[in-house]
């Protein structure tokens, strides 16, 4: 059963996906509380309501779930304890047991594994002894990541011969860690499925996604590679979310092989950086279809009308050339309400959209950004 106008769903988490999906949820006649730990945070500030707690305070949560009708979430990080008890209090979608596989890459690429989703080859890693062993199987390089908790590069170490591995074990916390082999990729791209509870299912066009420093930089719609390519990058997301029971939104990240071969990366139960395109490029964003599958609504085709790229805004260098942006023609801005623009930190995003088909290449797409 579909909610009504004027239901209340809860997000947990106040960064800047909470804040695009309150902003969409209001859109479709909803209000939004907002459950973080952050004062001002960027939801917060487009939200009809805010608790300020600690994701570990159990009463705090009883009263956020009585506030509300439905609850979701904006990031992975939440104690399972916590979800839990929200989970005997009110409906939560995605589920306590999708969030608890994107939760841990060891569970988390066991799984894909099971579903027959190729990853690259791994291990788990609970001692030195367990990491020897595993260099000598899989061979170097490889990285080693820690199994919660990292994301934007945090959390792994590049580890090139076997003398960077006792410092890169040591570093790392909290254990155990899973040693990835190194993939020698052509790109990475990510597709990002909406489901709803009736199984319906819908996926955007798959995109590619270029890095800076570990953080997403750009994002072209739609990726540039063969259709057959996108095709199968289509299919294992659809097949990741039918497996997985998915009520809600789903990102999955993939390297592309030189050969074109796909290997999944990473999955977030949630809306995703590399969907921001969407807002702007879609009828329905991807915060329009987490929210619809979220409450129940039917779910839309996820059709784009343009071809689009995506520029994350990160850190005071990005955000000097705010009022530039926002004089250049073409420029679609987004701010996410933060005062403090620190080094590495999400600001906001910045959209180009073009006619569908004729995304430019390489040096055209630089051109199509420039703001100076």
């Amino acid at each position: 059963m579909s909610l009504p106008p004027g239901s209340t769903i809860g997000i947990i988490g106040g960064g800047q996906l909470g804040r695009m999906s309150a902003m969409a949820a209001a859109r479709l006649g909803y209000r939004c509380h907002i459950f973080t730990p952050e004062v001002a945070s960027p939801a917060s500030q487009v939200a009809a309501q805010t608790t300020v707690a600690d994701y570990t305070d159990h009463e705090a949560l009883k009263t956020f779930a009585a506030s509300v009708d439905v609850i979701t979430f904006e990031f992975e990080n939440i104690p399972a304890a916590s979800l839990q008890l929200l989970t005997s209090l009110k409906p939560v979608h995605p589920s306590a047991e999708v969030l608890a596989i994107s939760q841990d890459r060891l569970d988390e690429k066991n799984f894909l594994n099971s579903i027959g989703a190729p990853t690259a080859p791994f291990a788990a890693i609970e001692t030195e002894a367990d990491l020897s062993a595993a260099i000598a199987t899989l061979g170097l390089p490889g990285v080693l990541k820690t199994t919660r908790l990292g994301y934007d590069g945090k959390g792994q170490a590049m580890l090139r011969t076997p003398e960077d591995a006792a410092a890169a074990f040591n570093a790392l916390a909290p254990k155990p860690l899973v040693l990835e082999g190194f993939i020698d990729f052509a790109c990475e791209i990510s597709v990002i499925i909406a489901r709803g509870a009736d199984g319906s299912i819908t996926s955007f066009d798959p995109v590619e996604n270029r890095h800076k420093h570990h953080i997403l930089d750009l994002t072209l719609a739609p990726a540039p590679l063969p259709l057959a390519t996108l095709a199968e990058a289509t299919r294992l997301g659809r097949l990741i979310a039918e497996k997985l029971n998915l009520i809600g939104l789903l990102a999955v990240e993939m390297f592309v092989t030189a050969s074109g071969t796909l290997l999944v990366n990473e999955i977030a139960p949630r809306p995703h950086n590399s969907g921001h395109w969407t807002i702007d490029a879609c009828p329905a964003s991807q915060f329009e279809m987490h929210i619809r599958a979220v409450a129940g609504l039917p779910l839309p085709p996820a059709s784009r009308h343009a071809d689009a790229v995506m520029k994350n805004l990160i850190g005071p260098d990005d955000m000097a050339d705010w009022p530039a942006i926002l004089a250049t023609p073409g420029l679609i801005a987004h701010h996410y309400g933060k005062t403090e623009a620190r080094p590495g930190r999400k600001m906001g995003h910045i959209n180009r959209l073009f006619p569908k088909g004729s995304l430019p290449g390489e040096f055209g797409i630089m051109d199509a950004l420039k703001h100076k």
